[in-house]
């Protein structure tokens, strides 16, 4: 199958793009131990981090960390767990006026066990009960925006800035990571791109073999499909082709936020005009780099940081 040549194209986009991101916010106490549990009993970490996380708070972080200028849309309790999760993405570069705060909610909460190979274990609190409407969006920056990104986690919100951002003619990225099948293919099918996880893309399809559930995917939705296969890159489809993207080798030493690392950047790639399979190289880049350190998201690169990675992996 035909990949891109990443010794080829556009350097490091040094631009400042406008760019939306909706979903989910959470606070993440992440623990590196040695090995992840098998059963009960107690586990003991060598060290720990807590930090601001969520898919696309992550992702908006990772943006802005490339220059972007990200806004985030998502909905937080008004306690005290909620102020930091805004003063933390605030201090990234995170515009954050539109997450709104509810009172007597809980803001989402997460426990994240990180071993020695980098994977993890994750356990995400989301309050069921905060409201679920959209209708308090501002919809209309979206048309003064230069791309959108939602993730899965709060559909009404994702169904709206997709369908604002098809409207105003901008990229319309989709996090489509694991989730009830009816929300994956609803989503999917409002975004420009929808970049599925493998397992999620297992769910929407319904078939265990990746590169058919890429085309059964591509077959049944408008924009351009792609899925991410961790360590061994990305695989999608356009114009009717199937196109692969090698992941890197690398010594993962933690794997959490890579998946929402590579949306953030692949859509402020996409916000500056950059083609796809570069935008995707970018993104390949970012979340490789990230895995390298503990702490979640805080490992996402900056710019130069993506140009020493690419220019060192291509000699």
């Amino acid at each position: 199958m035909p990949r891109p040549d990443i010794t080829t194209g556009p350097g490091i986009p040094s631009g400042t793009p406008r760019v939306i991101f909706c979903g989910s916010t959470t606070l993440d106490t992440i623990f590196r131990v040695d090995a992840l549990p098998e059963g009960p009993g107690k586990v003991l970490p060598h060290e720990m981090a807590v930090v601001a996380h969520g898919m696309a708070a992550s992702a908006a972080a990772a943006a802005a960390r490339l220059g972007s200028r990200s806004f985030l849309w998502s909905r937080l309790g008004a306690d005290d767990t909620g102020r930091r999760i805004c003063a933390e993405l605030s201090a990234e570069g995170v515009d954050c006026s539109g997450v709104r705060r509810f009172d007597d909610k809980t803001s989402g909460l997460c426990t994240v066990l990180v071993d020695r190979e980098g994977e993890r274990l994750v356990v995400p609190f989301y309050d069921p009960s905060l409201p679920d409407e959209a209708d308090w969006l501002p919809l209309d920056l979206v048309a003064g925006a230069d791309a959108a990104m939602a993730d899965v986690r709060w559909p009404r919100g994702a169904e709206a800035l997709l369908d604002a951002a098809c409207l105003a003619g901008i990229p319309a990225v989709l996090d489509a990571d694991i989730g009830p099948r009816n929300v994956l293919l609803n989503l999917a099918g409002r975004a420009s791109h929808a970049v599925f996880s493998e397992p999620a893309a297992r769910i929407a399809s319904g078939l265990p073999d990746v590169e058919a559930a890429l085309e059964w995917l591509d077959f049944r939705l408008k924009g351009i499909v792609a899925i991410t296969l961790g360590p061994k890159g990305c695989i999608w489809r356009d114009d009717g082709q199937v196109h692969r993207l090698p992941g890197h080798r690398i010594l993962a030493v933690d794997t959490l936020a890579a998946g929402d690392v590579f949306h953030g950047v692949l859509t402020w790639a996409l916000a500056q005009g950059v083609a796809l399979d570069r935008g995707l190289v970018l993104a390949n880049a970012a979340a490789a780099i990230k895995c390298q350190s503990f702490g979640g998201r805080r490992g996402a690169p900056d710019r130069a940081g993506i140009a020493r990675f690419l220019e060192a992996t291509c000699n």
